[in-house]
């Protein structure tokens, strides 16, 4: 049984998708949950409204978490709101569209600035506090863009490529202090991340068909590894990137 009974976890990008999921799985594993939110107001209070239902404490904090203040103000705010902090997920991120040759470095600073930018102004924060208290728990959500690489997404691939090397470096760093760190890296979800796409049912279909299980996952399916690296039941994992994505990319 897989329990996280009297922690505190902060998730960024909590209001939808893979970080929606992963906020209401560990409020019913018994953790109070803080979450970031980028713009939509509407869907942060429908997750904060849930984990109160469950019978936990919800923190939602609109931020922007490519500025350095902000990140720094949504875990000070969270360490306010709780005793502590046990469990990281830097679950936040962006996926356009760039073509080499024809991308603007708007669209690849944009890219870098939220998806890698944004976990190390959260991590930096987050990391001594979680030193001084138990010890605790860092997941990155990666992706398996960054393993096999993706098409017309180098800018996406580039930044989930060096959260997986950040995942590994600061595992090392960070084992002496009692802090795990670990990725998951999906393949195709479910989300919104991914709407667009998949509003096209002849290539959501093509995409199933790269699967070997034969689906495409929903968010939930993502948020449960997230919770086991969470957990005691990982306790001797750390530097791990775990692959969930059907079988689709096979990795050592």
């Amino acid at each position: 049984m897989i329990t996280l009974q009297g922690r505190t976890a902060l998730i960024t990008g909590g209001s939808r998708g893979i970080g929606r999921a992963t906020a209401l799985l560990f409020a019913r594993a018994g953790a109070d949950v803080a979450f970031s939110y980028a713009t939509r107001e509407d869907a942060a209070a429908e997750v904060r409204e849930e984990i109160e239902r469950l019978g936990r404490r919800p923190l939602a904090v609109r931020a922007d978490l490519s500025r350095p203040e902000e990140a720094r103000s949504l875990v000070e705010r969270s360490f306010r709101e709780f005793p502590g902090l046990d469990i990281l997920v830097n679950n936040h991120g962006i996926w356009t569209y760039g073509r080499m040759g024809d991308m603007s470095a708007e669209v690849w600073s944009e890219t870098v600035r939220v998806n890698l930018d944004g976990v190390f102004y959260v991590t930096n924060a987050a990391v001594p506090k979680m030193i001084s208290g138990r010890g605790g728990a860092i997941i990155n959500v990666s992706s398996t863009a960054a393993i096999r690489g993706e098409a017309d997404h180098s800018h996406y691939a580039a930044t989930k490529g060096a959260l997986n090397a950040l995942t590994k470096s600061l595992a090392v760093e960070l084992a002496p202090h009692g802090v795990r760190v670990n990725a998951v890296a999906p393949g195709w979800v479910d989300t919104d991340m991914s709407a667009e796409v998949f509003r096209d049912p002849e290539f959501k279909r093509r995409i199933r068909e790269t699967i070997p299980l034969g689906r495409i996952p929903s968010p939930e399916d993502i948020a449960g590894p997230i919770l086991f690296l969470a957990s005691d039941l990982a306790r001797h994992i750390t530097g791990a990137v775990l692959n969930v994505n059907g079988g689709a990319v096979l990795c050592g």
